[in-house]
Formats: structure tokens, C-alpha cells, sequence
């Protein structure tokens, strides 16, 4: 079941991604830290109301953030539609005993869902460029990948952009 984000359920998320950055490490890809994420991000996301998580047998199982907020470190990028309704994801998450078993692919179709049911023009994201396994998943989703970012508190690696025309 996937539900909006409430606040009583940031321990249990920062305790799914603390999670998903040890099996990334361990996978030798150094995409989430100390510093990202963090419990003021998902914080923010619930008040502004674009958290989403998937509870599994009645836990947060995966997360998601469906927002309409630009960062500031996606201007740079030549996008394929106009900056003005689009939506864009973060902080997709699965935790790593579940990973494998479509639940991603689902959080995504909910996303993807919820911009055509809105009318947005587009859904923009990004993904490490370590992480090649992401990069698939988007890719098959028809995600075309148009340019890097960095997150220099994240890593010295870029983070590629991607975008999908709704």
C-alpha cells in the first residue's frame, strides 16, 4: 500500500535508508551518507506534502518524495520541456531485503500515475552516475538522461539527470 508520508514515520524511513546506504557501500556505491539523507529532509517533504511510502506487511518498506519544486542545482540542465509543471522524485528508496521484487517499479508508476492524472508536463529526476543499476531501471522506464550535477557534500561523482515527457 502506498500512503502519504506522516511525521511518525521518519524513524522508521531514516531507518530504511540508513539501510540502503550501507548495502550501496557495500556494493561500492557511495551515493548516501552522514549527511544525505537526513530526517529534515523528509521533514520538509511531509509538510509540504510530497512524501509518499510504501508500507509491506504493515511496515515502511519504500519511500518516495513527488515534488514540484525545482532545486537549485537542476538549472544548468537542458531539459526536454519548458521549467513549469514538472514534477520531479527523490529520495526513492527501497529497503534492500525487498529489493528486486517490483516495488520501485511500483513507486514509480504511482509517480508516473499521479503527473498524468495532474496534468504535469513532465517527471525529472536524478540518479548517481555510480549507480549504474538505477540508471537502468530509468532507462527502461523511457527516462532519456540529458546532462550531470554534483552534490559536492554527497560526492565527487556527478549525478545524471533524467527526464520523461508525459
Amino acid at each position: 500500500m502506498i500512503r502519504k508520508g506522516k511525521i511518525e514515520d521518519i524513524e522508521a524511513i531514516m531507518k530504511l535508508t540508513k539501510a540502503c546506504a550501507k548495502f550501496m557501500i557495500t556494493n561500492g556505491i557511495y551515493q548516501w551518507n552522514e549527511h544525505y539523507p537526513n530526517p529534515s529532509a523528509f521533514e520538509n517533504d511531509i509538510e509540504r506534502n510530497e512524501l509518499y511510502v510504501l508500507e509491506h506487511n504493515g511496515f515502511v518498506s519504500g519511500t518516495i518524495v513527488i515534488s514540484t519544486l525545482m532545486d537549485q542545482e537542476y538549472m544548468p540542465i537542458k531539459w526536454l520541456t519548458k521549467n513549469e509543471n514538472n514534477i520531479y522524485i527523490h529520495r526513492l528508496a527501497i529497503h534492500p531485503e525487498l529489493q528486486g521484487k517490483g516495488y520501485a517499479q511500483q513507486l514509480m508508476a504511482f509517480a508516473e500515475k499521479h503527473a498524468i492524472e495532474n496534468n504535469y508536463s513532465s517527471i525529472r529526476l536524478d540518479t548517481f552516475s555510480q549507480n549504474k543499476r538505477n540508471q537502468k531501471f530509468y532507462e527502461l522506464r523511457g527516462y532519456k538522461r540529458l546532462g550531470d550535477i554534483y552534490f559536492p557534500k554527497q560526492s565527487e561523482h556527478p549525478f545524471h539527470c533524467y527526464e520523461l515527457i508525459i
